[in-house]
């Protein structure tokens, strides 16, 4: 298998693995992006992005990400389609491997996250026919339906709300009794005559054989159970990190989450981590961003300090 080289070598093309293609283009890295799908990650499932800093007009994520993308391209970022399984440390780099083999002096972990499952009767079987786990994608399916949202964050709220422009009717059924999304989306969403909100239920069961029949939930303070007509339910219970095997010193969170130094650095020399990946307070586009940006000077400087001292 011919080995795919590269001087920067960046897993994931979300926000912050673009934003490492930019800089690290722009630093005069050989740089190489590789994504296991579509360029821009979970941001191209968003239908609205309205605090992205120097955007006066409402976007897409899809339309951020293209951007992105495309910047990326112009200043020599190389593209490559492929899922990683192993990252290992050697002597000089990495060696990375997916369906094809890559090596690199550097490297940036920037693989995002994706969306954790309820794990309920149902849930699995009727993924695809009535359960999604992104509104904008499988919305319009669902027009002029009721349809439940489970969770209370920001994405769960989000989501709410961009089915409220399609939907009936929207259930969002939450486990406490008030929202953990941010203030402005809980007071749009309180003020939208489409949402409903089912306080203090939990999702049990989804009903259904070849499309979504019902969604049970049940009372978390009295144990009763109740079954909500709906067509649809769109689920947003948090998410997990996207790993695959790291065979080098990385420390990481009790779920995964990478912890690095605030120049992105892991305790592997030569490895960055980015983006949702990383153990962080905030996972925004703006922050991935920062982050992706900090990781390719960071690289940059340290690939300088390999050639001055003869080892690369």
């Amino acid at each position: 298998m011919d080995i795919v080289q590269a001087e920067l070598a960046v897993v994931g093309g979300g926000p912050a693995g673009l934003s490492a293609g930019i800089y690290g283009c722009r630093a005069g890295l050989d740089t190489l992006i590789i994504e296991k799908g579509i360029p821009g990650g979970q941001i191209t499932l968003t239908d609205e992005i309205e605090n992205y800093p120097g955007l006066n007009e409402t976007i897409s994520g899809f339309e951020l990400a293209e951007r992105m993308r495309n910047q990326a391209e112009r200043f020599g970022a190389r593209f490559a389609t492929d899922e990683i399984t192993t990252l290992t440390a050697r002597e000089g780099g990495f060696d990375i491997r997916g369906q094809q083999a890559y090596r690199a002096p550097a490297a940036i972990l920037a693989t995002g996250t994706s969306y954790n499952r309820l794990r309920i009767p149902g849930e699995a079987e009727l993924t695809g026919k009535g359960v999604s786990y992104c509104a904008t994608c499988d919305g319009p399916f669902f027009r002029d339906q009721t349809v439940a949202v489970v969770g209370g964050g920001d994405a769960a709220i989000q989501e709410a709300l961009y089915l409220a422009k399609i939907c009936r009717r929207v259930l969002v059924v939450h486990r406490r009794d008030q929202l953990r999304a941010t203030k402005i989306l809980q007071v749009r969403a309180g003020r939208n005559p489409k949402i409903e909100f089912v306080w203090r239920h939990i999702p049990v069961a989804i009903h259904g054989e070849e499309e979504v029949k019902g969604l049970e939930v049940k009372s978390v303070e009295t144990d009763e159970r109740r079954v909500l007509d709906v067509a649809g339910v769109f689920i947003f219970v948090g998410i997990r990190p996207n790993l695959f095997e790291i065979e080098t010193r990385v420390r990481a969170t009790k779920w995964g989450f990478i912890l690095t130094d605030d120049r992105m650095a892991t305790d592997e020399p030569g490895l960055w981590a980015a983006g949702d990946i990383r153990e962080k307070p905030l996972r925004q586009v703006v922050t991935a961003v920062s982050d992706g940006a900090t990781a390719a000077i960071e690289a940059e400087r340290y690939l300088e300090n390999m050639k001055s001292e003869g080892k690369t």
